[in-house]
């Protein structure tokens, strides 16, 4: 198996020198535990909770679990045991050195909120997602998107150029790291595995008595709206339950990092606008295998091949804020006269419209819904169309064509 070189290196090794603890919450699989064995030495201890007994002894006596394993300790899948956040937070009181603590967490908004309930300002948070477009396919250092010509320049030079075929080629493959680095060769196989360990373990534990095969139908049924406007009644007619269910599931499926939303931009002075969120799934190769499209070749011509594409877009400019251990203010934009705008970012005091298309040669009317960002309280800056042209280009100078591969 051959180790991929995550992003989020050089930013863990900056905070092990300032904080006690550093957690690392995201997706299951994406490779959390085995980023801080990398960058560990061999005096560290290491204790996973999928050990029954270790779990037991955390959850029943956590300070006897801390007596009995010395620092500096990785404790993997902590969300197994929150009873020990207090007695860790007691340890970095009581001097406890930077780097003591290591802790991994497969549900994210659980240990963010036991984190922020018991380790506030005490600990370094950080999500990890799947493996990033720069970290597959980039060279040079993680660069965060934004519409900043010298930036994009950079991003131009430090990517790997991808044709149409290509591209659907990266998105079918998905970017999980047990399948990308080489570990498992069959991919059906591994995300089957994934996402019936996913609905065993974190699901079971989440929804009391679930139905398991009716929750992946309406897994499925997600995958088949994403990168659209959140429509509940539509997913609960086609599994077969009612829409508060849906809603419960579909609030799993967030705090298990599996999915995420673009909320819709609006201020005081656009009043028109939307309120329902588009739903997003954290990793394309998933999307694909859960709506069965086999081949890159198929899904380059499916139905969904547009919004698989933005959803890739989308996730990918995600990621290159998360692995800077950083957050962008991302959303899109639509209104009540159709006008529509795919992503909308702030940075600067500034919004930033964006537009993605598989096109080659987008038309400048594309730029059009951008002007109605003049009319909000925030300035608008530069915009971009995002899409198959192979080089870094502009529309005029004020909006830039920028090739999906740089992102």
């Amino acid at each position: 198996m051959e180790y991929i070189h995550r992003d989020l290196e050089k930013k863990i090794k900056e905070l092990a020198e300032d904080y006690s603890c550093i957690l690392i919450t995201g997706p299951r699989q994406v490779g959390k535990t085995t980023l801080f064995k990398k960058l560990m030495d061999e005096n560290r201890t290491v204790v996973s909770l999928d050990d029954l007994e270790e779990r037991k002894l955390a959850q029943t006596d956590p300070a006897m679990f801390l007596q009995m394993h010395d620092l500096p300790i990785l404790i993997d899948e902590v969300q197994y045991a929150p009873q020990l956040f207090p007695y860790i937070k007691m340890a970095i009181d009581n001097g406890a050195s930077a780097s003591s603590f290591w802790l991994t967490g497969s549900q994210a908004f659980r240990m963010m909120e036991l984190a922020q309930e018991s380790l506030a300002g005490r600990t370094a948070i950080i999500h990890m997602s799947s493996l990033s477009q720069h970290e597959l396919y980039g060279a040079g250092d993680n660069i965060e998107f934004s519409v900043d010509l010298e930036t994009l320049k950079q991003r131009s030079k430090n990517g790997t150029k991808a044709e149409l075929s290509e591209l659907y080629e990266r998105i079918w493959m998905g970017s999980m790291p047990g399948y990308r680095s080489g570990r498992y060769k069959d991919r059906n196989v591994f995300y089957s595995s994934y996402i019936q360990t996913y609905i065993d373990r974190d699901v079971s534990e989440l929804i009391t008595n679930v139905d398991k095969l009716v929750f992946m139908d309406f897994v499925r049924a997600a995958a088949c709206r994403c990168a659209q406007m959140l429509n509940i009644h539509d997913i609960a007619n086609d599994v077969g339950v009612s829409d508060e269910t849906i809603k419960r599931w579909l609030q799993v499926l967030e705090k298990s990092d599996i999915i995420f939303y673009l909320r819709p931009y609006s201020n005081n002075l656009l009043k028109r606008t939307v309120k329902t969120p588009k739903l997003y799934f954290f990793d394309t190769g998933l999307v694909a295998y859960l709506t069965k499209y086999t081949t890159p070749e198929i899904l380059e011509n499916g139905a969904i091949n547009g919004a698989i594409l933005e959803n890739y877009v989308v996730s990918e400019i995600r990621k290159t804020y998360q692995n800077e251990a950083d957050e962008c203010l991302m959303w899109y934009y639509r209104d009540k006269d159709s006008n529509e705008i795919d992503m909308v970012i702030e940075s600067d005091g500034m919004v930033h419209p964006l537009e993605i298309k598989r096109s080659v040669n987008p038309g400048s009317e594309l730029t059009r819904a951008f002007r109605i960002l003049d009319k909000g309280a925030v300035p608008r800056g530069k915009g971009a169309i995002i899409c198959m042209r192979s080089e870094l280009s502009a529309v005029d100078s004020e909006n830039y064509i920028v090739p999906i591969w740089t992102i």
